[in-house]
Order: structure tokens, then C-alpha cells, then sequence
């Protein structure tokens, strides 16, 4: 692997170099369109900017298929807030910290926490139909909660009623442009700052989208390994458009894996939610022992790496490749009520969720790395702010605490949209409409069988090698296959699963670089040769293209306070 690693602390800074937009011309006609602000990404994150920021300014939302094809909208879980008279911030912050296993920045969570209560009191007053009983907001319970702070809306549909309430209201007012089926390929960089974004529609059409700020809030990347609960769509484009651009990245080691996805050869698979958990349900290994019992003092809600890796450690001893969910002892009549998509898609699969034991193992769930911000969501490249599960904030450490992703697109879109305020009225930045650096030979692209072969190998090469256990030669060997893959590629033709392949690729080589050098083991990243916490590693790694655009690593100081206290 190709790396260049320092470790003095200073900020990387975004190199003012070409960007190698990795699409051609192709000699057709290019569309133009201008905005104040565009916004990148139909999910929690990027519906909050779009309709915040087009109070007062223009807006555009572009996302790559439908807004009921997002990781949010497909959200089984809540939205985690200290809303109860029993809670606090205090207490959600002590858990997001504990959960973070000692990566946590402590600023950022505290934003998190204090904001995050009257984010969701504002769904509330907007109609959102949270589930309640006698007029007061449900609270459950998931993993590594101390108390119950969990909303729900549908039981376990949180997901596809706030985003179709967002979508509804933003749709009722007119008030943002809406480009369902367009496909971003690249972000537009001009003397450093971020002008707009290239963009691929459904009959191969390229448009510019010129604005006086961009808003990215692209989503994850689960489809970098060979099972995951996260939609098709999860690929990582706004990751890589973000590292081609010279954005600096952080945090690209840690992807969290859900320790109770329904085992199957469905790929994403279906999501048995970790409410479940909440409710009671337990965890069983293949003699029906209950695993997680003297693991964790809160046994099947202990956070998410724990579950996982104590999950993967039974699944190896008992030569298996699932463990079992049981909730057989609950009432039927409320798992009916309360779970309703689970118990209808699990059915569906020949399942009966109140009388079967549910195969379940660990799959690629949500990213915790991707685009480094700050408090406001602010990137290292002017004029492009980013949100949501494309983000690293810092919220979520080494490990994220169940239901606070929907809660981090709430409270950090909202901010993106206070901050435009400063940027566009006292910065005052114009549409700047640069003259695109396109090729314009036409190109074939790759073949498409394949691409699809290569996108699956990827993804089981990814799990064997840079999954749940790590370890030095794996990375390796996972370094040189990406590396190969990378190579392999023709130039990209105008074809979406071109496009997603490189952006798989992209962000793989940077995972597996950032975890070959984080030589410890810490929340969702476990190294076989490295098993244990270092103290010296309490710190993020953060990446940035070279101007002959390999990787540049560097190594932030040592964290301090009580967001590395439970180390």
C-alpha cells in the first residue's frame, strides 16, 4: 500500500489542483443550472438542509434514485433524545461516550445531546405521528442506553414516516427543486472553493449544477462488504466525490456492523431491529445458551461492537455462520403491533417471529468515517458543508450508539442551514461558472458482467479480509487486491455501476489503509494481532489525496477529557 503517514498534529490542507472529473464529454450536450444552495442526497441529513435553507435561499436537492430509497427511509430504529423527565443530556452524552469507546470528541456530542431534545419536539409540533400512548411520547430501549429514550413513529418504520413528512412538507411548499434518478458524479472545485457538482441523469445526460454553497449529505457506504442492511444506493459516492475533490477524511477505519441482520443470501439484507432487544428478546448460540449473559453487565444491549464480536466469537466456535434471535417469550399480540415490518418481512422468508428462532448475524450496518467537519458542518473546502452518515463529526467515536444517526442528521442539518446564513450574507459568494474541464472522447466504459463480478468480489473480499476481525496480512492482501481492481478499470463510460464500483474501490483502499495503520483494537475496529486498547492510539487518522493523488495520512493529538474516559 502507497501511504504517506505523519503525525505532527497540523491540519491537512486542501491542495488548490485539477480535479480529474472521472467522466468524459463525449462531444454531447452538457445542461447548466444555477442556485444558491445544492444539496446532494435524499435522507434525514439532506431533507433537513434543503428545506431549512430554502426559507430564504434558492435551493436544489439532487439524490441518485427515490427519496423512499435511503438508508433513513428504511430505518427500523428511532431517533435517540433526552426528552423524558428521568433523562438528561448528561446521561445521553455519558452513553454516547461510553458507546464511542474512547474516540468520541466531546464538543460535538455535547451539540448533539443539548440540541438534539428540541430537534425532535419540532417533528413533534410538525405533525410527525410519533408513537404515543395517552397523548406522551413512547420511549423504548435499545443497545448501551442507560434509560429508554427512544422514539418511534410506525413501531419500527421511524425511518419512512419522517422522511416521507420531510419529503411531504418540502413538496406542499414548493420550496426546493427536487431531482429524483440524478447521479452526482463529481463536485466542482474552483481556486479551492466548491462552485457546484457534475451530475449523471436516468438517460445519460450530463448536468452542471452551479451554487454559491453545496450541501453533502450523501449517505454511507455498507456495499463495500458482501452483506448489508443498507439500500443499493449505499455505495460511498459522497465519500469519494468528496476525497477527489481534496476534501481531508477522517475516521475511515470504522464501519459498524449490525449484530442482528436476518441471515440469508439476500443482499442488503433485511434488518432485524435491535428494539427487539429492547423489548426483551435474547440472543441464543446453536444450544440455545444465551451468549451475551456475564459478556456485559446489559447482556443483549451492551453496544453494538461488543454484541458483534462476541456474536463473530460464538459463530467461529460452534462452526456456524448465524447466531439465533429468540422472542418466542414475548407476547405475540405486541410484537404484532410493534413490529410490524419485521414480523410481515420475516414471514415472508418462512419466519414466524412468536414461535421461531430468527437466524441472525453481523452485517455491514452504518459508516462512522467519511467527510471530516466541523461543528457546523463545515469541510476543509470552502463552500462545501456536509451532513449526516457521509459526515465524520467526532459524535460517534470508534462505535455508534444505537439511534443517534437519524438524530445526527437532525441536529447537524439544522446547523448547516445556520451557518449558511453567516456564509451566504456576510461572505456573500456569487455563482461562479467555470468552464468545465471535461475530455470529450466517447468512451465504451467497462463491460457490464464484469463490473458486477468485480463489485461482488470486492465485497467478499472486503469481509474476509478488512471485516469484523482484522489483522495486519489480511490488510495486505487487501491493499494489493483493491490496488489490482483499481488497475483492471478502463476509463469510466456514463453507466451508474461504473461509477459506483470506482467509489467502492475509492473508499475501500481508504478503510483498508486507515486500519492497517490504527495498530490497536478499539469499538467496531478489531485487530487479531493488536486485540487490546492503546493509549497512544486515542487519537483520529486523517487522509487527504496527494497532488499526484495518492493518500496522505496524518494522526490528530491526543484526545482529552471524559470522551476517552471509558478507554
Amino acid at each position: 500500500m502507497n501511504r504517506s503517514v505523519s503525525s505532527s498534529g497540523a491540519t491537512l490542507n486542501h491542495k488548490k489542483r485539477p480535479i480529474p472529473y472521472v467522466v468524459a464529454g463525449g462531444g454531447g450536450k452538457i445542461r447548466y443550472s444555477s442556485y444558491d444552495v445544492l444539496v446532494i442526497g435524499g435522507g434525514i441529513g439532506g431533507l433537513t438542509a434543503a428545506g431549512g435553507a430554502s426559507r430564504r435561499w434558492n435551493v436544489a436537492l439532487l439524490t441518485k434514485s427515490s427519496f423512499d430509497d435511503t438508508a433513513t427511509f428504511f430505518a427500523q430504529g428511532g431517533i435517540a433524545a433526552a426528552l423524558a423527565p428521568y433523562d438528561s443530556p448528561v446521561l445521553h452524552l455519558r452513553d454516547t461516550l461510553t458507546a464511542g469507546d474512547g474516540l468520541c470528541d466531546e464538543a460535538a456530542v455535547r451539540i448533539l445531546v443539548e440540541e438534539g431534545p428540541e430537534r425532535v419536539r419540532e417533528l413533534d409540533r410538525a405533525g410527525i405521528r410519533f408513537d404515543k400512548r395517552r397523548g406522551q411520547l413512547i420511549l423504548g430501549t435499545e443497545g448501551a442506553h442507560s434509560v429508554p429514550r427512544i422514539v418511534h413513529a410506525g413501531g419500527d418504520a421511524t425511518g419512512s414516516v419522517v422522511a416521507g413528512a420531510l419529503v411531504d412538507a418540502i413538496v406542499a411548499g414548493s420550496r426546493v427543486e427536487l431531482h429524483e434518478h440524478e447521479f452526482v458524479i463529481d463536485l466542482l472545485i474552483n481556486n479551492g472553493r466548491c462552485v457546484g457538482a457534475l451530475s449523471l441523469g436516468k438517460e445519460g445526460e450530463l448536468t452542471v449544477s452551479f451554487a454559491r454553497a453545496v450541501v453533502l449529505a450523501a449517505g454511507g457506504a455498507g456495499h463495500v462488504f458482501a452483506n448489508t442492511t443498507n439500500p443499493d444506493v449505499s455505495t460511498g459516492d459522497g465519500q469519494a466525490m468528496a476525497y477527489r475533490a481534496g476534501a481531508v477524511m477522517r475516521d475511515m477505519e470504522f464501519m459498524q456492523f449490525h449484530p442482528t441482520a436476518f441471515h440469508g443470501h439476500e443482499n442488503p439484507t433485511l434488518l432485524v431491529t435491535e428494539a427487539l432487544r429492547g423489548e426483551g428478546a435474547y440472543l441464543l448460540d446453536r444450544d440455545g445458551r444465551r451468549f451475551m449473559v456475564g459478556v456485559h453487565p446489559q447482556a443483549e444491549l451492551a453496544p453494538r461492537d461488543v454484541v458483534t464480536r462476541k456474536a463473530h466469537e460464538i459463530m467461529v466456535r460452534d462452526c456456524t455462520d448465524f447466531v439465533q434471535l429468540d422472542a418466542r417469550h414475548l407476547d405475540c399480540a405486541h410484537l404484532q403491533k410493534r413490529f410490524p415490518t419485521v414480523h410481515r418481512e420475516l414471514a415472508r422468508r418462512g419466519y414466524d417471529l412468536c414461535r421461531d428462532l430468527i437466524p441472525v448475524s453481523p452485517a455491514s450496518h452504518y459508516f462512522v468515517g467519511g467527510v471530516a467537519t466541523d461543528m457546523w458542518g463545515r469541510t476543509s473546502i470552502p463552500g462545501l458543508y456536509a451532513c449526516g452518515e457521509v459526515t465524520a463529526t467526532g459524535v460517534h467515536g470508534a462505535n455508534r450508539l444505537a439511534s443517534n444517526s437519524l438524530l445526527e442528521g437532525l441536529v447537524f442539518g439544522e446547523r448547516v442551514v445556520r451557518d449558511l446564513e453567516r456564509y451566504l450574507t456576510d461572505s456573500d459568494p456569487s455563482v461562479c461558472k467555470i468552464k468545465l474541464e471535461l475530455t470529450h472522447e466517447s468512451r465504451e466504459g467497462n463491460d457490464p458482467e464484469e463490473v458486477r463480478h468485480m463489485r461482488q468480489h470486492l465485497g467478499i473480499m472486503m469481509s474476509r479480509l478488512c471485516g469484523i476481525v482484522r489483522s495486519a496480512d489480511g490488510l495486505v492482501r487487501a491493499g494489493r487486491v483493491v490496488a489490482d481492481m483499481k488497475s483492471q478499470l478502463r476509463p469510466l463510460g456514463r453507466h451508474p455501476e461504473e461509477l459506483e464500483l470506482l467509489n467502492l474501490l475509492t473508499v475501500a483502499e481508504l478503510m483498508v489503509l486507515s486500519a492497517a495503520v490504527r495498530e490497536e483494537s478499539r469499538g467496531v475496529h478489531l485487530r487479531s494481532d493488536f486485540p487490546e486498547h492503546d493509549h497512544d492510539w486515542r487519537r483520529h487518522i486523517r487522509l487527504v489525496g496527494g497532488a499526484d493523488g495518492a493518500p496522505i495520512l496524518e494522526l490528530e493529538g491526543m484526545l482529552e477529557g471524559e470522551g476517552v474516559a471509558h478507554a
